[in-house]
């Protein structure tokens, strides 16, 4: 695909590169990413269907899952069904869509930072001080967390998504990104960016770097308290799911502030999409087997609700 300046007219569109440069592989990825997707979608589905169907499940754990599980499907439905419609064809998209792409992920990709923060705390507060938890972790402590996480994601994004809107673009069209993403798309803007990208940046280090420690300061009070426990089945047990846990934490985190806090440190184009494929497909990917589907409680549920279609049919 040869990539051709516009001239310094207004554009109206946006074409999405995604991997224009290997497209002997394009067929295969579309078969690829077209499964995943679809195992994300059904895998989270599962999760939310469990839960909201098993009245035990009605607490402040599943109840963050089942937030986590619907962000997971809203953001990959944002991104992928564009990234799958590259590898078949040329995926444009107007300037409108593309800023609304970018909102509406990014929104939800803040409010998944901010939630996973939750979700660790509650763990915390649940392992650490069982005895007080019912208070501390109440049914309307549980929904305030849950709407503040959601609110504040879309007003976080409101802010930098305002700032993109004022910009004018009048060169090339291309963003070299299977999606629109804050950096491909003000590196193509002919006014100056830099309050968007210094906004971006402080709000990025706020909404990353505190909930990234509030989660390692977490798990690190979980492992003191499991320490104290005798050895045995429920210490590797609860040693393994903390530290998947943190392997699928640190590499959502961990790719969102490269390219984010510390956009310099990439210095390939082909390197950030691969960085943007963690955080848009591989966490979502497994957070349904690490989160809920390697629990018991929740296993159960779906157990049941299978055996009950199957007698059914």
């Amino acid at each position: 695909m040869e990539i051709v300046p516009t001239g310094n007219e207004t554009i109206t569109e946006f074409v999405l590169l995604g991997f224009y440069d290997i497209p002997e592989l394009h067929f295969l990825f579309f078969i690829v990413f077209t499964a995943v997707y679809v195992f994300i979608i059904i895998g989270n589905m599962l999760i939310i269907v469990a839960v909201v169907s098993s009245q035990r499940l009605h607490k402040p754990m599943y109840i963050f899952l089942v937030n986590l599980s619907f962000l997971e499907i809203l953001y990959t439905s944002t991104v992928m069904p564009k990234m799958l419609e590259g590898f078949l064809q040329e995926a444009t998209i107007s300037v409108a869509g593309c800023l609304l792409q970018f909102f509406i992920f990014g929104s939800l990709a803040t409010a998944e930072c901010l939630l996973l923060a939750v979700m660790a705390y509650d763990r915390y507060l649940a392992i650490c001080y069982p005895l007080h938890y019912p208070l501390l972790m109440g049914p309307r402590r549980c929904m305030g967390w849950v709407v503040t996480t959601w609110l504040s994601g879309f007003m976080v994004d409101g802010l930098v998504v305002a700032l993109v809107a004022q910009l004018r673009f009048c060169g090339p069209n291309h963003i070299d990104q299977f999606y629109c993403d804050f950096m491909p798309l003000v590196d193509l803007a002919c006014s100056d960016p830099r309050v968007a990208q210094v906004t971006t940046l402080i709000l990025s280090v706020f909404c990353l770097t505190i909930p990234f420690g509030l989660i390692l300061t977490s798990y690190a009070r979980i492992v003191v308290a499991v320490l104290r426990v005798p050895a045995g089945a429920s210490r590797r047990k609860a040693f393994s799911t903390c530290s998947s846990h943190l392997a699928i934490v640190t590499t959502f985190y961990g790719t969102l502030m490269i390219l984010y806090v510390a956009p310099s440190a990439v210095h390939s184009q082909h390197l950030s999409k691969v960085f943007s494929l963690l955080y848009t497909v591989v966490t979502p990917l497994f957070n349904p087997v690490i989160y809920t589907l390697r629990n018991k409680a929740v296993y159960q549920a779906l157990r049941k609700i299978l055996c009950i279609k199957q007698t059914l049919d």
